[in-house]
C-alpha cells in the first residue's frame, strides 16, 4: 500500500476567518486525533495533500504525518468538500498503529463483460461501490475485484462472493448484493408482445380447428339423413 510523508503545521487558530485565510494561502485546516492523543488543530499544504490522496490507495493511503519533528502514522478518516466548488475545506487525520486493525471502506470494482446479460438485452447494476472491512494498515487492499463475465440475467453477486485478501474481514451481511442483473424494460415489453402474438396465433389456430370440426360434424349429420 502507498505510504506518503506529509508535513503539518501546528498552532493554527480556530474559527471561520482564520480557516478562510489559511485556504487563501493554499493550505487546508485539519485535525489530528487518535491513540489517546488529544485532538490537535493543524494545517497542511493543499498540493502536498492532493498528492497524498491521488495514489492507487485513494483515501486509504497510509500517511506519515510530520508533527513538530515527530513522525506518526495516520489515515484520512474524514474529508470535507465545499458543496459548490468541491474543494477540500477540512481533513480529519486518525493516528493508527501498524499492529491494530482499523475499519475502512474499500472500493469494489468490476472485471470483465457480462456478455450473456448483454445478449439478452439485460442490465448489470453495480449497487455496492465500497465494502467496509477490518484490517491492519499494511493489509488494507487498494480495491476489491469482482468478475462479472459469467453472469446471466437473474444472477446476483453478494458480499459473501467477494474474495477478501488474507488478514481482511468484514461484518457486512454476506447476503448484501454487490452486483445485480435484470432484464431491461424494453426487453420485457418485447417479450410480452411476442407472448401475446404467440397466444393470438394459437387462439386463431384453435378457432380454425373448432370451425373445421364443426363443419365436418354438420357434413356427417347431413350424410346420415
Amino acid at each position: 500500500m502507498a505510504e506518503i510523508t506529509l508535513p503539518v503545521e501546528t498552532g493554527r487558530t480556530h474559527g471561520t476567518r482564520p480557516a478562510r485565510r489559511l485556504r487563501g494561502e493554499g493550505k487546508v485546516p485539519a485535525i489530528v486525533y487518535g491513540r489517546g492523543v488529544e485532538a490537535t488543530a493543524v494545517a497542511v499544504d493543499w498540493k502536498a495533500l492532493r498528492t497524498a490522496l491521488t495514489t492507487e490507495a485513494g483515501l486509504n493511503a497510509l500517511i506519515d504525518l510530520q508533527i513538530d519533528g515527530d513522525t506518526q502514522l495516520s489515515i484520512v478518516k474524514d474529508l470535507q468538500r465545499d458543496p459548490v466548488h468541491h474543494n477540500v475545506i477540512h481533513v480529519d487525520f486518525l493516528l493508527i498503529s501498524r499492529e491494530e486493525a482499523i475499519e475502512v471502506d474499500v472500493p469494489i470494482v468490476t472485471q470483465g463483460e457480462a456478455e450473456k446479460v448483454l445478449r439478452a438485452d439485460g442490465l448489470v447494476e453495480h449497487v455496492l461501490n465500497a465494502l467496509t472491512v477490518l484490517a491492519k494498515p499494511d493489509d488494507i487492499p487498494n480495491e476489491l475485484v469482482v468478475d462479472i463475465s459469467e453472469l446471466e440475467v437473474g444472477d446476483t453477486i453478494r458480499v459473501g462472493n467477494v474474495q477478501l485478501p488474507a488478514g481482511v474481514t468484514t461484518s457486512v451481511d454476506a447476503d448484501e448484493p454487490v452486483v445485480t442483473t435484470t432484464i431491461t424494460s424494453a426487453a420485457l415489453v418485447e417479450e410480452e408482445e411476442e407472448g401475446e402474438e404467440v397466444e393470438g396465433a394459437e387462439g386463431e389456430a384453435a378457432e380454425g380447428e373448432a370451425a373445421e370440426a364443426a363443419a365436418e360434424g354438420e357434413a356427417s349429420e347431413g350424410g346420415d339423413s
